[in-house]
């Protein structure tokens, strides 16, 4: 069985700030109570997200649910660990590239077709 589009972002999110944890030097054996904030900040919006199972990547939505912090913070760990995840974690990686690929082209080819209109 599939997961759901929200659990999936979940563990991508989660996996990301892993790793930039561990690469910013910061405790081993898990994450920094920082790192571990961030996490349970971003799992919460997961959670209560408008778009629900229909939601796009966060980084293309058009409702920024994150406040200003908490923004530039996740922003931060996705900047150091995005090309990291090919290393640590390259199926993940490999396949949010293609989702989010194919999103883009969706959405490319849907604003096309509302001009042509």
């Amino acid at each position: 069985m599939a997961k759901s589009r929200i659990a999936a972002e979940k563990e991508v999110v989660e996996k990301m700030i892993a790793v930039y944890c561990r690469g910013q030097g910061h405790p081993k054996g898990g994450l920094c109570p920082e790192c571990l904030a961030l996490l349970e900040y971003a799992r919460k919006r997961l959670d209560h997200c408008r778009f629900g199972e229909e939601k796009t990547f966060c980084e293309q939505c058009p409702v920024h649910c994150y406040n200003r912090e908490m923004r530039a913070r996740i922003k931060a760990v996705m900047r150091y660990a995005g090309p990291r995840m090919l290393v640590h974690h390259p199926l993940l990686a490999v396949k949010h590239l293609i989702s989010s690929t194919i999103y883009r082209q969706r959405k490319r080819k849907e604003e096309l077709r509302q001009k042509k209109v």
